[in-house]
Formats: C-alpha cells, structure tokens, sequence
C-alpha cells in the first residue's frame, strides 16, 4: 500500500511515520513544508510540499501515485486561526480542496483529520453521527473541510479528534501535557480552567487509528481519541501526580476570565464504540499514555 502523509514533521506525522516506515507492506512517502526533521531517514522517503500550493500537490501526486493520503497538516492554534483567518481558511479549507482534486484524479483514498472543536461542547460525549456546530473560526474551517470531503466523488474518511499529546523528535512542539510538566516541574504558579472537558489522546494512539482505517479502507468519520472525559484541570493534576509535583501551585480558572481570542466548547470528548467496534481501535489510558511520554522523555 503506497502512503503518503502530509504534515509529516508535526507529532502525528512524525508518530505515523515512525509506525509505518518499518511496514513491509507499505511503501510510504512523507510530506511537509521544509526539511526532513525527523532523525531517521530510512524506510520511507520524503518530499517537501506546501499544501496550499495546488500546483505542488498535483507535482507530488503524479510523481508518487498514492493509494492512501493521511491528511495530518493543519492550521491547528485556535486564537490564531481567530485573528489570520485567511491563512486559517488557506491551509485548512483551500488545501484540502487541492487534495480532493488530486485524489479524484488519482483514486486516492483521502484521510483526513478533523477535531472536536467542530462542535459547540453543549451535549458532549459525541459520538460520529451528532450534528456540529463550531464555536470558533478554527472549528468552522475544519467543518467546511469536512463537508468537502462529504460531497466528493472519491473514498474518503475523517478522523476527528481532541489535544493530542506526546514527544516530537526534536522538542520542536509542545503540548499541554509537555507544557504542564515543565511548569509544575520549575514550581512556577498555574491557573488552569476548570470548566472545560475534554478527552487527550495520545499521539501513538492517533496514528495507529489512522493505520487501522488505511489497513480497513474504512470510509466515513470515525472518533480517535483518549478515552477517558476529564477536565482541563483535572489533566494537569494528573500530570502532577503521575511525577509526584505539588499540586498547591494549582489554581483553578474560570474559562469567562481569559481574555481568549476564539470561543471553546465547554465539554466534547468522543463516544468511541464505532472505532472500537470497526476498526479495533483500542486506547490506552491517561496513565498508560504519561508513562509512555516519560520514557520516550527519558531517551532525549
């Protein structure tokens, strides 16, 4: 099976990467603007490719003839896409468009990742079939993409899913469970939200539900995600008990106080029953998911 992966430098695209490059049975390409960065190199090949650039897709598509394209490259900082929602629209709406195209030309399966933030966090858990209705800029761009892939005329899945966690290869990004460790770790005072939920997923987690929808030709949405509910809050003081950090430092917030740019949901997290059913997909827990970062911190 002939892969390609876009976005392939940020953590789910390295996690795919490292997942699949070692496959005897696929052959895979990895895609994303710049140079390589993740450190090993053998296994598969890469290629830099801008995807708001639809002359670059078309390039890479012809040159690679994909049978599979796990669309991982987004626009993903929600304040951010508030305040450059043309850069917003070009990277989460308009490339994805460009991949369409492409993959109708190529009878490309397209899988494409989304999020919880589609919905406005009224009636979380979500399960597939609930209708969205996004808060934010970020959420309405990744709902517009959703609906192209809907009304194309090629396979197509979504993978939504919410704050993915985990270690990139070279520290480049951060994460909440990555920032929370580090700030309880220096003692430096926190105030974190108690009033949003959601369900952080373990970036090992995703890729593997990405895998298993390529390795199925399962098409149609399916939730990726953690499967334990929790709140913000209550992720961070996991994070503080798992190390054994004081949790006094720890203030609870009202979400209403932040002077945040775009609005967020106040409780998603997924109903996984259609993953787990279909696909196999079986998560491990919060704890399971820490104990995994802190030996891979361990190798840095």
């Amino acid at each position: 099976m002939r892969i390609l992966i876009t976005g392939s430098n940020g953590l789910l695209g390295q996690k795919l990467v490292k997942l699949l490059a070692g496959k005897n049975d696929v052959e895979l390409i990895a895609t994303s603007t710049g140079k390589n960065r993740t450190p090993f190199t053998k296994g598969y090949t890469y290629h830099s490719l801008d995807i708001t650039s639809q002359n670059e897709i078309n390039e890479v598509f012809t040159k690679f003839k994909p049978e599979v394209v796990i669309n991982t490259a987004a626009m993903t900082n929600v304040d951010a896409c508030e305040t450059q929602q043309e850069q917003c629209w070009k990277l989460n709406v308009d490339a994805v468009s460009y991949l369409i195209k492409a993959a109708e030309k190529h009878n490309t399966h397209l899988i494409h990742l989304s999020t919880d933030f589609v919905f406005d966090g009224e009636n979380g858990p979500y399960k597939e079939t609930d209708l969205p209705n996004p808060l934010s800029y970020y959420g309405k761009s990744k709902f517009e993409a959703e609906k192209l892939l809907q009304q194309a005329n090629i396979k197509w899945s979504i993978a939504r899913t919410i704050i993915v966690y985990g270690v990139v290869d070279d520290m480049s990004r951060s994460n909440i469970v990555l920032w929370a460790k580090e700030a309880l770790a220096k003692g430096n005072p926190l105030t974190i939200v108690n009033d949003q939920f959601r369900s952080p997923t373990l970036a090992e987690d995703l890729a593997m539900g990405c895998w298993l929808i390529a390795q199925k030709k399962a098409t149609g949405i399916f939730h990726i995600s953690g499967k334990e509910n929790m709140s913000i809050i209550d992720l961070v003081y996991k994070v503080a008990d798992f190390y054994g950090y004081d949790k006094s430092i720890i203030t609870p917030i009202a979400s209403s106080s932040l002077n945040q740019a775009a609005k967020r949901p106040a409780k998603t997290g997924f109903i996984l029953d259609k993953s787990m059913n279909e696909l196999g997909y079986n998560p491990c827990s919060f704890e399971e998911g820490l104990a995994i970062v802190d030996e891979q911190l361990k190798g840095k």
